[in-house]
């Protein structure tokens, strides 16, 4: 009889500690504020790079802007290897590799049943190549994403200028290209029109098609519809940059480059920027051209993942086919330096506490250990109708550090419009850098500082501001200057900052 009570008893400490949980657990998460993203647009961001591929005649003539006229005989790489730029891409960090399917020539990279003008014209592979079918079998193996880009501005193609016929033909083309070689991720567009034609694109229903035919592609444009481009090709973002953004407000080939840049706190659609740029001076590979340091493509990755953005990342190939040498050099260095800044966390093991917790101080589900946790579906929520907003993170022992890294759980809607970060020092609060917007991710770069306790203040937002991550980095290959005699801060590789001062007025 008494064991039978032990096991009533135990029964019912359990079942008491379930419902008691689950009451805990109860705690329904906030609203999200609109716009959020679509999962197609939640991956695409999540992916954070992608390397753009700019290969064709215009490689093997030292052009940028084909005729349309080139033989197709000129395009004969001698070792081309789709697997050594999918190979590239994915030790890189680069989530999908995007290639230039068809550019301004009209010479296109797979074998079209639309045109002559095409690899099927050409000796490589004997006429019986396919780039497009190479690079697809290769991005596969290595488990990274395909883009495809299809020139809207054909300057072979002789019903070029007739509207519908250009048109019909057009979407016959784009419709090979996704329904041939698999899923593709990202169909990226452009206005480019030129030799002064009457000619429309009918981009309605250019966008219809692409939706219909890839159900998990983004479609990037000057306007969207899903991710928009950033307004310059230097791959910089504006230090505001939101996602939300009015589609309405811009039409592809004319935009209103600080509206690109900077987005719309007020937006109605979700238009996250894409920040295109290229390794070398040039989109395609000239001999004559040498890439980009590491530590530039580290600055660019500041101001464009770092901003709330995704890089593209254009590496040519060169006339073998293949991506030479001195960029892969240059592409591992980045790869390293960025492994050597981010492997290290010094807010890792912090303990951090808030000014409200969603739920009460106890409720682990929206607590503030959340923002220190890799990834954005966690997060810390503060209590509903707060009027300010603070989380304090102790390190333990005095760091020194450079790069503060932010992010908010964009799913839920981008909500926070100011913060400022804020070190003790001595017994004051001292400001160190003040910011607009976050989003999917803010890396902050400012010369070195020694602390043990930060404090992230969240100063105007949208709604009750969330937290998903917050990280504390040391970037010990970057050059900034330290701030100068009067107290206002030097020019800092136009990173966010800087300014050790105790009042919060000091700007960027």
């Amino acid at each position: 009889m008494s064991t039978l009570l032990v096991v009533l008893v135990v029964h019912l400490h359990l079942l008491l500690r379930t419902h008691g949980a689950a009451a805990i657990a109860a705690t329904p998460p906030p609203l999200p504020v609109l716009p959020v993203p679509s999962y197609a647009q939640l991956q695409w961001q999540l992916a954070e790079m992608a390397l753009f591929i700019h290969f064709g005649p215009n490689t093997f003539t030292d052009s940028e802007w084909g005729t349309g006229h080139a033989d197709p005989a000129v395009f004969a790489p001698s070792a081309l290897d789709a697997g050594q730029w999918a190979r590239v891409a994915a030790e890189g960090g680069f989530g999908r590799v995007v290639l230039t399917a068809k550019h301004h020539d009209g010479f296109c990279l797979w074998p079209s049943a639309l045109t002559d003008y095409s690899v099927a014209a050409s000796p490589w592979r004997d006429g019986a190549g396919d780039v497009i079918g190479e690079l697809s079998a290769a991005v596969r193996a290595e488990g990274i994403g395909l883009g495809l880009y299809l020139s809207p501005w054909d300057r072979h193609e002789p019903v070029y200028g007739d509207t519908v016929a250009y048109n019909a033909h057009y979407m016959g083309q784009m419709t090979e290209l996704l329904t041939r070689y698999g899923d593709v991720e990202e169909v990226w567009l452009d206005g480019a029109k030129g030799d002064n034609r009457d000619m429309d694109y009918m981009f309605d229903a250019w966008f219809a098609l692409i939706h219909q035919l890839q159900r998990r592609v983004v479609i990037f444009s000057d306007a969207g519809p899903d991710t928009r481009w950033v307004g310059d090709e230097a791959g910089a973002a504006g230090r505001t940059c939101w996602s939300p953004f009015n589609k309405s407000d811009v039409t592809i080939g004319r935009i209103i480059a600080e509206y690109s840049r900077s987005g719309d706190l007020f937006g109605e659609d979700w238009v996250p920027a894409e920040c295109d740029v290229s390794i070398r001076p040039g989109w395609f590979w000239h001999a004559s051209e040498k890439p980009k340091t590491a530590t530039t493509l580290l600055d660019i990755y500041y101001k464009s993942v770092g901003r709330n953005c995704l890089l593209i990342l254009n590496v040519p190939p060169n006339s073998s086919g293949l991506i030479s040498d001195e960029d892969m050099q240059v592409l591992q260095e980045f790869t390293e330096i960025r492994r050597i800044i981010f492997s290290q966390n010094f807010a890792a093991n912090a303990t951090v506490s808030a000014s409200s917790v969603r739920g009460g101080l106890d409720n682990l589900q929206f607590a503030p250990s959340n923002a220190l946790q890799d990834g954005i579906y966690s997060y810390w929520a503060p209590q509903q109708g707060q009027t300010s907003w603070e989380m304090l993170l102790d390190l333990k022992h005095f760091t020194s550090f450079n790069l503060v890294q932010i992010q908010e759980p964009i799913q839920m809607g981008q909500r926070i419009i100011e913060f400022h970060v804020d070190i003790l020092v001595g017994k004051v609060w001292q400001t160190i850098l003040e910011g607009t917007t976050i989003g999917y991710k803010r890396l902050l770069h400012f010369p070195v500082v020694e602390a043990r306790y930060l404090k992230l203040f969240v100063d105007s937002a949208r709604a009750d501001p969330l937290i998903a991550f917050f990280g504390v980095f040391m970037d010990p290959f970057s050059i900034i200057y330290s701030v100068d005699h009067d107290g206002k801060p030097s020019h800092t590789n136009s990173s966010e900052v800087i300014m050790l001062s105790i009042d919060h007025a000091a700007g960027s």
